[in-house]
């Protein structure tokens, strides 16, 4: 199989769907399709692994469809809303393609007739043995959500379904909401307190956070927590599973954080 068997997929994806999905399924998937053909093949039959260019294209259209359904979960859609989910599109960096693709799923999962737990278990299908995924996958959700209505009424509601049935805990769950909130500036009566504290002890908490360790926790197993996160959101691994190319930002971004988390900590606690 040929480097350019991604390319040409794209296309014939794009004539047999036809409209934007078919353009931007074939732009995020053709570079990932062709790293996918230099794998072995995983899927041989029923209950098979999902490759890693089936499992890029059920996360790119889950992504929107789910989030416009938790948008849609009060009834309806706010200009708040819309502009949050454009707000993932932007920080993604979808190109106009994509955008189209994304629009247009989002409006499917608003539809009365949408099928939130089959669209689910589809997703869950899709990345099984790749948690790190549905981590990411969590990620954006919550965070649209919150930029959306601050993750109030049923839209907290459907995304601790989304968790529960992606098999994310409620603790994980929170973790990720508390990690975004501080982040976007979102904070809690708790969060909006500790800002007022000396020395910076809201990006400290922060950094905790981000590595999952908690502040007691010994220098060595800060480094192990460190490098579990480096690993679990580095971009390379994360395409190598299957996340669309249109998501690398996401991961990138999380990378940085990481990073940014653990030269804090490491010079509050002196590490070398």
């Amino acid at each position: 199989m040929t480097r350019w068997t991604g390319k040409v997929l794209g296309g014939v994806i794009g004539l047999v769907a036809g409209g934007p999905i078919g353009a931007a399924i074939g732009a995020a998937l053709g570079h990932q399709f062709d790293n996918a053909a230099r794998q072995p093949e995983r899927l041989t039959g029923a209950g098979a692994t999902a490759t890693p260019a089936q499992t890029a294209e059920r996360f790119f259209l889950a992504t929107f469809r789910i989030m416009g359904h938790v948008a849609k979960s009060d009834g309806r859609v706010s200009e708040q809303e819309i502009a949050a989910a454009r707000s993932v599109m932007a920080a993604l960096r979808l190109d106009s393609m994509q955008v189209a693709a994304a629009i247009n799923e989002f409006t499917r999962g608003k539809q009365p007739g949408f099928d939130f737990a089959a669209e689910l278990e589809s997703l869950r299908r899709a990345c099984e043995g790749r948690p790190d995924l549905v981590r990411i996958f969590i990620e954006i959700q919550v965070r649209a959500a919150l930029a959306g209505n601050n993750l109030e009424g049923p839209a907290r509601k459907y995304v601790n379904r989304v968790a529960t049935r992606l098999g994310v805990s409620m603790i994980e769950l929170a973790q990720i909401e508390a990690v975004l909130r501080i982040q976007a500036g979102r904070f809690s009566r708790e969060q909006r307190a500790a800002q007022a504290a000396p020395n910076g002890a809201t990006q400290l908490e922060l950094a905790y956070k981000v590595l999952e360790v908690d502040v007691s926790a010994s220098n060595d197993d800060v480094i192990k927590a460190y490098r579990r996160a480096l690993s679990r959101h580095h971009p390379d691994k994360l395409k190598a599973n299957g996340l669309p190319e249109s998501m690398v930002e996401h991961a990138k971004e999380r990378t940085q954080q990481i990073i940014e988390a653990y030269e804090l900590i490491k010079d509050r606690r002196g590490i070398n």
